[in-house]
């Protein structure tokens, strides 16, 4: 009877009372699931893989953490000139955290390869011949009042349509107005004026327009061109800043992809900062021109690793450079690529 009862007691302990003496025990993990936004601050929280997401940037900003999880500003050793958070001029009735959330789960079209752009869009015919090249992807200037080619009498519906039959991908560029502080002289003529966010949306607008127009359809990336500028000058940054938000938020309310094109030291410097400090209403892509270097996406010095990726970078390595194929040559500029293309209508 002794001896049932005291088996009785030891199977009423906890397993955790039954463990054999001097064997550790493994404590308690968590899911061992991959987290599918690595380094955003995401515990517990369900979302699908990266890959399937049209735009990390309009996450609301509890999901993203805000700057903690970012890292804060202060990490890059920078201070973010102009984002006071009370700065921030987006008007009153723009989309909510829950309805930007559900926008950014439809799948983009995704390239991977080479690609290269040029100021005049090449004849039909140039782009066959061209299907010779290791080149899979083309940048394609289609609006913006500061192109430098602002004349593309080839280009519209049917050249889209056309290229997309031969294989070929499209990076649409609007060249909009520039930083009042850009480096280069050539496009002071069109620089941001006083009003910085209304203009951004006016042009974000029109860059929706054009885009509609030529056969390029929602759900596609329009990539703002915006040169080198001096960003550390801090009326100057707030000023860009303001505009690009403004044309961001425009073009991912009318359902397109917003991305950005800079210089890596400059302008994507300044939206990986800005990134860092928890602003709202940033670029979904990042195409970042670094010259003179080996084509690589994942080792950019001003981006952290998980910024903008997987699927949403570009790095333009080469500029200006001569190429020949098929019997055609073009001025060129080389890029890698691994981001969001054009769906043609």
């Amino acid at each position: 009877m002794g001896l049932v009862l005291f088996l009785m007691a030891l199977t009423a302990l906890p397993a955790s009372a039954r463990t054999e003496p001097g064997v550790p025990r493994p404590s308690p993990t968590p899911d061992a699931r991959p987290d599918a936004l690595p380094g955003l601050g995401l515990p517990g929280i369900a979302l699908p893989d990266l890959a399937t997401l049209r735009d990390l940037a309009t996450l609301p900003d509890s999901a993203l953490g805000g700057a903690s999880a970012l890292g804060g500003a202060s990490a890059l050793g920078d201070r973010a000139p102009g984002l006071a958070p009370a700065a921030d001029p987006a008007p009153a009735g723009g989309p909510s955290s829950s309805e930007l959330l559900l926008a950014s789960l439809s799948k983009p079209r995704i390239f991977r390869g080479l690609a290269f752009d040029t100021c005049m869009a090449p004849s039909l015919d140039t782009m066959r011949r061209w299907r010779a090249s290791k080149y899979g992807a083309v940048g394609v200037y289609y609006g913006g009042r500061g192109r430098a080619c602002p004349h593309q009498p080839r280009l519209g519906h049917r050249w889209m349509r056309g290229v997309q039959r031969l294989g070929w991908r499209v990076l649409p560029v609007y060249v909009g107005s520039q930083s009042p502080c850009m480096v280069g002289g050539r496009k002071k003529s069109h620089r941001i004026g006083r009003h910085a966010w209304s203009q951004g949306v006016k042009e974000g607008r029109d860059a929706v327009r054009r885009a509609r127009a030529v056969g390029i359809r929602s759900g596609s990336p329009l990539y703002l061109d915006m040169e080198a500028y001096r960003y550390r000058h801090k009326k100057c940054a707030r000023t860009t800043l303001a505009f690009v938000r403004g044309w961001d938020r425009q073009v991912r309310a009318k359902g397109y992809m917003p991305g950005f094109y800079s210089s890596a030291d400059s302008g994507v410097r300044h939206m990986q900062v800005a990134a860092r400090a928890g602003v709202r209403d940033l670029p979904s892509v990042i195409w970042f021109a670094r010259w003179h270097t080996r084509p690589r996406l994942s080792r950019e010095p001003v981006l952290l690793r998980s910024a903008w990726s997987p699927q949403r970078r570009i790095h333009q390595y080469a500029g200006n450079v001569k190429e020949r194929h098929g019997g055609r040559t073009l001025v060129i500029d080389r890029n890698l690529v691994h981001a969001p293309v054009a769906r043609i209508r």
